[in-house]
């Protein structure tokens, strides 16, 4: 949902749409929100102009993310109210020693630094693994982590059990889309699920284990690995409200032993 500042499209359609987009009633929003049915009726349909104190309690019951929250406010005449700094600008010196602390404090084990579109910003040497064997023109900026695992020319070749990871990778980036209503990253939903290699039912992961692993082949052996995503708990600009760390574990004793000994440890 998504668009350039210059968008004339009404608050209350805006709103509206977020509201459809959570499958809520005006009633269920209005009660959450602490507003009358009526009142909220008015600022959907354009008959009453919501104060800027309005416009952000709205989309704080409706989860819009920041980037959408400034589009929301510019649409119904006030001043965006959430920053979008860059992360190389000093003031996101504090932000960018945080990332690298957790990175570093990972290794031997992969972990990468990716933004709402997962393309990578950071990584640690480890994830250097996931890279091997990838033709330059999938490792050029912006390097989309999601289209260098499931593209047939990237990791995609040397995944194990690419149906099942697929279709657990594909869901997550579907319910992204349902989160934030991108229209870019519904593109790149639609260009992962129509990546060859299948997809296999979610279930369960087979033999009673609790995630479904990454299974991937290196040096003659196979690695597994399971991961954990954690993002800034606080954020109050959009770029770190848009920053995730995926870490990678592994799954199994004989990938710790080789991610150890690769890293020399």
């Amino acid at each position: 949902m998504t668009t350039m500042l210059g968008d004339v499209t009404p608050v209350g359609e805006r709103l509206k749409a977020w509201r459809r987009q959570r499958r809520l009633s005006q009633l269920e929003l209005a009660s959450a929100a602490g507003v009358s049915t009526r009142h909220l009726s008015f600022v959907e349909t354009g008959r009453s102009a919501p104060s800027r104190a309005m416009v952000l309690r709205l989309a704080e019951h409706l989860d819009v993310p920041l980037r959408d929250r400034n589009l929301l406010l510019v649409a119904a005449g006030f001043a965006p109210a959430y920053a979008e700094t860059p992360l190389e600008e000093p003031r996101m010196d504090a932000v960018r020693a945080a990332l690298g602390q957790v990175l570093a404090g990972h290794e031997p084990f992969p972990a990468v630094v990716v933004d709402r579109f997962w393309n990578l910003i950071d990584a640690n040497d480890a994830a250097g693994l996931f890279l091997e064997g990838a033709p330059p023109e999938l490792l050029e900026p912006p390097l989309n982590v999601l289209r260098l695992s499931m593209h047939p020319d990237g990791m995609a070749r040397d995944i194990v059990n690419l149906p099942e990871w697929r279709a657990h990778m594909i869901d997550r980036v579907r319910r992204h889309v349902a989160l934030t209503a991108d229209a870019s990253l519904a593109r790149l939903y639609r260009e992962l699920r129509d990546f060859p290699g299948g997809v296999a039912e979610i279930t369960s992961p087979v033999g009673g284990g609790v995630v479904v692993p990454l299974r991937i082949r290196r040096d003659g052996g196979e690695l597994a690995f399971f991961s954990t995503v954690a993002t800034f708990g606080t954020p109050v600009d959009i770029t770190v409200a848009e920053l995730a760390i995926e870490s990678f574990y592994p799954a199994d004793a004989a990938t710790t032993a080789f991610l150890r000994e690769r890293a020399g440890w």
